[in-house]
């Protein structure tokens, strides 16, 4: 199995960055005009990676399959987004920054890209703040932070419970700029179906226009994929219904290796699934267990109600078995930890799988202060609660509004239900640190690359690494590949190999419509998700694997001789759209059981049960398994493993420990 080339700079790891960029070559300005850049995607990473390559001077065309950009999924980001600033004073920096990340993906993440990403954090918020976002402020006007869980300081900027949304509103704002110089040309409701590679390198691509069904070619010196994550792989997930993985795996398919696929990020407070046609899961920001503690009943199948429960009946196990992090361990730990409890008998509400996320205690005390504030003496406990309320109102109220709508239940009142569901995937198209694939000239940014959250995503480091590669990496980094494209003349769309791409699109597509099968689209989608959610979900092991594989095979089999995809291919056609995306999804679904199958290890966001401590927490194989899978696609649906070795110098591994 071949090791593959990172391409991390030499010399002390607070100076690789540093270094690299002051001596990184360059391309000047008036060459710049003559550059074409395509980027696919137009959320935080596309959208700041397209704004700021075209801010200095290249041509950028950028594609989505939204109508527009403002569609992008990263406006569901609900939290925070993380920055070493130490505004609070309790004792922040960029190495504890970039150590609690390391940390808390358990130990397979790169060392240098992670201190990058560190670094930089603090000049986002800067840009940010300089775009009018409005980051939340504290009485006296500076910026606020609040906490997140793996960390023990707050360093989590946020905008109430829309983050995410204001985050890309101020990348929006630059990318239009850019179309209104006529700098970008921006292409909506466009889905990459191919990436064209002439001479070992990434030209361009094929994208099918969805309004008219009509295949487009595009030309570019580079491509950059900011295509978002794989989530919906699970049909279940808090991703936007259109999130998919068909840019990145067409890329896959094209040379590019794709990285630890296996490692998925279970998100702990998720609304509860709720029946049995539902299409999509909704997040309960992490920023609501800065107050809201977790519990369930202390005795087994309890039907009373929350409200009904003394405290002395009540197990707060978070705080019990986690005591210095207590309701703020990292995602991947909650959610084992509440898995644990229901798969025990202790889960609440009618399904069983649920806890409670309870606002009590801390409305009190937020009231308490208040009624000090207001120099009330003695307040008796319904003004307290009254005024504890205003205060959790102004923290949390978009996302109190927002449960209270798809529940029915008021959340001042009664504690959320809430259940891990899949949120986020920490695998992607492996990259180098220019975050460059396999397959030069093809770059991959934000979620639609591996590379800098190892097994686990802390919460609030989404937005952290888009807005990094596309504003701070990636406008420097490029460079180095587009300075020796200098004397490459824009390519003739009529070329082979643009003609050969978009005949293979379209022979897939025709297929489609040609296997005039008996089931729809959705039901394959939904019987992949359960195989994955059932064997390759928050638990997996050796023989779930193993039937998983067998599974997907021959779903893979029965998807391509008894789908229905009504319609024509030359067309608006939502249904052929989403056969595309679930083709997809069964091969990307095969490749991570396969890869869980091998890690014979248990570490972040991938449990294999067969290897854990006795207190039920992850047990890594630093020996065998500290690498990166790298995968290659090859022909018949088969993958050949690659590795990265990491190496840790300026971190000692531990086991890592949140008590």
């Amino acid at each position: 199995m071949a090791e593959i080339d990172a391409h991390i700079p030499e010399g002390e790891l607070t100076e690789k960055w540093t270094k690299l960029r002051s001596s990184m070559p360059l391309v000047n300005p008036a060459n710049k005009r003559s550059i074409e850049i395509i980027v696919v995607g137009s959320g935080l990473a596309g959208a700041s990676a397209a704004a700021t390559l075209a801010e200095m001077g290249y041509k950028v065309k950028c594609f989505c399959f939204q109508d527009s950009p403002r569609r992008a999924h990263s406006i569901a980001a609900q939290g925070g987004i993380n920055a070493a600033k130490n505004y609070q004073n309790d004792g922040d920096s960029t190495y504890r920054l970039f150590y609690d990340t390391i940390k808390g993906g358990d130990y397979r993440a790169r060392e240098a890209n992670v201190h990058r990403l560190a670094e930089v954090s603090t000049n986002i918020i800067d840009q940010c703040v300089a775009q009018g976002v409005p980051l939340a402020r504290e009485y006296g006007g500076l910026l606020d932070n609040r906490s997140f869980g793996g960390t023990q300081v707050q360093r989590t900027f946020y905008a109430a419970g829309q983050t995410g949304q204001q985050l890309l509103l101020g990348a929006y704002s630059a990318l239009e700029r850019q179309i209104g110089m006529g700098k970008v040309e921006m292409f909506t409701r466009h889905e990459m179906l191919e990436v064209v590679v002439i001479d070992g390198k990434a030209r361009g691509i094929i994208a099918r226009n969805l309004i008219t069904g009509e295949l487009e070619r595009h030309f570019g010196h580079a491509v950059l994929l900011g295509s978002g994550g794989y989530g919906n792989v699970f049909y279940l997930s808090t991703n936007a219904m259109g999130s998919n993985v068909t840019a990145a795996w067409k890329a896959h398919k094209k040379g590019a290796f794709f990285g630890n696929p296996c490692y998925t990020q279970i998100h702990p407070t998720c609304i509860p699934v709720s029946g049995d046609h539902q299409s999509k899961l909704t997040l309960m920001s992490e920023s609501l267990r800065n107050d809201g503690r977790i519990w369930v009943p202390k005795k087994k199948d309890d039907n009373r109600k929350a409200s009904e429960i003394p405290e002395d009946e009540r197990d707060y196990y978070l705080e019990r078995r986690y005591p210095a992090f207590g309701n703020l361990v990292p995602r991947d730990v909650a959610s084992r930890a509440a898995k644990e409890r229901c798969d025990a008998g202790y889960g609440v509400g009618k399904s069983k799988l649920a806890v409670y996320l309870d606002f009590k205690a801390n409305t009190e005390r937020y009231g308490r202060i208040e009624a000090n504030k207001h120099n009330i003496h003695n307040p008796d406990l319904e003004t307290v609660m009254r005024l504890g309320r205003d205060v959790i109102k102004e923290k949390y109220g978009n996302l109190f509004d927002m449960y209270a709508q798809i529940t029915g239940e008021d959340p001042y009142e009664l504690p959320m239900r809430i259940y891990p569901a899949v949120h986020y995937t920490m695998g992607g198209l492996w990259v180098d640190y220019n975050l460059m694939t396999t397959v030069p000239g093809l770059y991959a940014l934000g979620e639609a690359n591996f590379s800098d959250h190892g097994a686990n995503r802390l919460g609030a480091s989404a937005l952290m690494q888009g807005l990094a590669d596309g504003y701070f990496v990636i406008p420097y980094t490029i460079g180095a590949y587009l300075s020796k494209e200098l004397a490459t003349k824009p390519i003739p769309t009529d070329h082979p190999a643009f003609v050969e791409a978009e005949a293979n699109a379209k022979g897939i597509l025709d297929k489609f419509i040609a296997i005039n099968g008996t089931k729809s689209v959705d039901y394959f989608h939904k019987k992949l998700g359960k195989i994955m959610w059932d064997k390759c979900g928050m638990a997996r092991n050796a023989q779930g694997l193993t039937e998983a594989i067998a599974e997907i095979q021959a779903l893979r089999k029965e998807f391509w001789s008894d789908v229905r995809v009504p319609g024509t291919s030359d067309s608006m056609n939502p249904e052929l759209e989403k056969a595309g995306r679930v083709a997809d999804f069964i091969e990307l679904g095969e490749l991570m059981c396969i890869d869980a199958l091998n890690r014979n290890e248990s570490c972040g966001g991938h449990f294999r049960e067969e290897y854990q401590t006795e207190e039920g927490e992850a047990l890594r194989d630093d020996e065998n398994y500290a690498y990166v899978a790298a995968w290659e696609y090859k022909e018949g649906v088969k993958f050949e493993l690659h590795k990265e070795q990491l190496e840790f110098k300026n971190i000692k591994i531990a086991q890592r420990s949140y008590k």
